[in-house]
């Protein structure tokens, strides 16, 4: 056998031993999801190979007739999923969504306002100094909305505050807001986006909303509404809560078309992974099936999986709200030890969640890399078919690891044992 074939041969036993981990593991990562076999052979097909550059119909590559069909398909099943007049599925991710999003709508130099990365921000929106992709790459000045740390959502009063300090007629123009961003990468409960988005279209500045985690419980109608509420533009991924595989979208209220196609195309991307689109089509027709149901279940899971934890001793922010309305939990940690350390000890025990910081840590000297919290997230597993028992079961698990400090080795065995009866993906068309 030549050495390229070892090399090969070597790949696909580290590919093979990810997926029988993973198969054997509790999955609570509230950034992923799996997707249905039909996803997958949209993913697996032809489209895979070939260019489409450019919109439906206005292609720079010849032989996309069918891939113009299923992008139209995909476009008209997400305007319906959302109520949106416009839908560009050319985004090859949720960063590039929100790039396109302040490509179309600022200018280098703009000042845009959003949540800091310790109150749930993502990197997407970050500034310049963290290499977040507004202030460094864009070239933005970001400001901060005032978040209510009880409450784990925007201080609504405080933020029109600083709103109207910003838009103030004595600073130079580049100071005044152009943009408020809502959305969050942790994202418990709804943004206050109409209470605030009135007050910004007053001031000439436009209202964009990050629906990265959220977007399958927005087309579920069990989240919120964003485009009705004030949003001009939203952007998300379309893996987390939705159905789809790893990919990105925009969809507006019918304004600012032109500057989002644009941005788009050919502004940051070129070929757009057609079986990617491709596969987000088939996503739609199993999230217009089941998006409701299944966005129902996974907030009751959500809430279920915060009671049992908080039952068993654990500090789960915001219990007097009933801990969420999303597929997020936040659990402070501090008082056991700090996130990085739980986030190992529990993958040791085949149990995957992730450290987050909390949104105080910073001021209290904490860092990304051992924050005060754990973020926990509900999405694949609901996907795989659990329900609110389970999540009593996943609770027991997660307090024998942490607060019993059970043997990992002993512990695995008994995830296994229970992991083995959720292998199958639920909420798809297929038999």
């Amino acid at each position: 056998m030549s050495e390229d074939r070892k090399s090969q041969d070597r790949l696909f036993s580290i590919i093979n031993a990810h997926e029988n981990m993973i198969s054997e593991c509790i999955p609570l990562i509230a950034s992923e999801n799996v997707t249905s076999l039909a996803v997958k052979r949209a993913l697996n097909s032809d489209f895979m190979h070939r260019y489409a550059e450019g919109w439906v119909g206005e292609r720079v590559y010849a032989g996309c007739t069918y891939i113009d069909e299923i992008e139209s398909e995909c476009i008209r099943m997400m305007s319906e999923l959302f109520g949106a007049k416009f839908v560009d599925v050319r985004p090859i991710s949720g960063v590039v969504a929100n790039l396109a999003v302040y490509t179309a709508l600022t200018n280098s130099g703009d000042t845009t306002m959003s949540l800091s990365i310790p109150c749930g921000g993502h990197i997407t929106t970050g500034k310049y100094e963290l290499g977040g992709t507004a202030g460094a790459v864009r070239g933005l000045k970001v400001e901060y909305l005032p978040f209510d740390y009880k409450e784990m959502t925007i201080d609504v009063d405080a933020a029109k505050k600083k709103i109207e300090e910003l838009n103030d007629s004595t600073r130079i123009p580049e100071c005044r807001v152009k943009l408020v961003v809502f959305g969050a990468s942790v994202f418990l409960f709804p943004h206050p986006v109409k209470e605030i988005a009135e007050l910004v279209h007053s001031i000439g500045g436009n209202v964009s909303y990050d629906a990265a985690h959220v977007a399958g419980l927005i087309a579920g109608k069990q989240f919120q509404d964003p485009l009705r509420e004030g949003a001009d533009v939203m952007s998300m991924s379309t893996h987390k809560t939705f159905f789809g595989p790893q990919h990105g979208a925009l969809v507006s209220n019918g304004k600012f078309v032109n500057e989002l196609k644009k941005a788009v195309f050919p502004g940051l991307v070129s070929n757009h992974h057609l079986n990617a689109v491709a596969g987000l089509a088939v996503a739609c027709t199993e999230m217009k099936a089941f998006g409701k149901s299944y966005s129902k279940q996974v907030i009751e899971n959500a809430k279920a999986l915060g009671q049992a934890l908080y039952e068993r001793g654990f500090s789960v922010l915001a219990e007097h709200k009933g801990f969420t309305e999303s597929h997020q939990i936040v659990v402070d940690v501090t008082k056991i030890d700090d996130g990085g350390t739980i986030e190992k000890r529990l993958e040791k025990a085949n149990i995957l969640v992730n450290r987050n910081l909390l949104p105080w840590d910073i001021k209290e000297g904490r860092h990304f890399m051992h924050p005060g919290g754990i973020r926990i997230g509900v999405s694949e597993v609901t996907r795989l078919g659990m329900k609110q028992q389970e999540m009593v079961d996943i609770a027991e698990f997660i307090k024998r690891s942490v607060l019993d400090d059970e043997n990992p080795d002993n512990l695995r065995i008994d995830i296994r044992q229970f992991r083995g009866d959720y292998q199958k993906i639920s909420y798809c068309l297929e038999s």
